[in-house]
């Protein structure tokens, strides 16, 4: 039963985590749409395809890694405030569950994953900001 359970909370996690992936993407994707024209004059002036690309990758980084980040601190957070109230209720009654607690080596591992994953999700906006004329950026409006 556990291990079905434990089964469960990975499928859960990983279907999560691609929907946050191609969310991240689509933004992405929308943010190069909009900045056409900065990049076509980046580009115009002599910028290369690895500066542009690079560009793309550090915002879509650091955009998840922000997110993450403060996902995990939530979560935390919410595991301390449970651990309190189980605590307080410990005195009254005995309880059948150990207090929550996190792990800090899934959470560093976790936090990776996500800072890997949006990476990949800025991968393909960067590609179609390099692919973009100068010219074509340029009259785009």
């Amino acid at each position: 039963l556990f291990k079905g359970i434990s089964l469960l909370i990975w499928i859960v996690g990983s279907v999560t985590l691609l929907a946050g992936i191609v969310g991240v993407s689509n933004i992405m994707m929308i943010s190069v749409r909009e900045r056409t024209r900065e990049i076509g004059i980046r580009r115009a002036i002599g910028a290369t395809p690895w500066s542009v690309v690079a560009q793309v990758l550090k915002e879509s980084t650091a955009l998840t890694g922000l997110a993450g980040y403060l996902g995990l601190a939530a979560g935390v957070g919410a595991l301390e405030a449970v651990r309190a109230l189980m605590k307080a209720a410990g005195s009254a009654a005995p309880s059948m569950f150990d207090p929550p607690q996190a792990d800090f080596k899934v959470a560093v591992a976790a936090t990776l994953v996500v800072v890997t994953g949006g990476a990949l999700a800025g991968l393909f906006p960067a590609l179609y900001a390099v692919r973009v004329r100068p010219m074509v950026a340029l009259r785009d409006e």
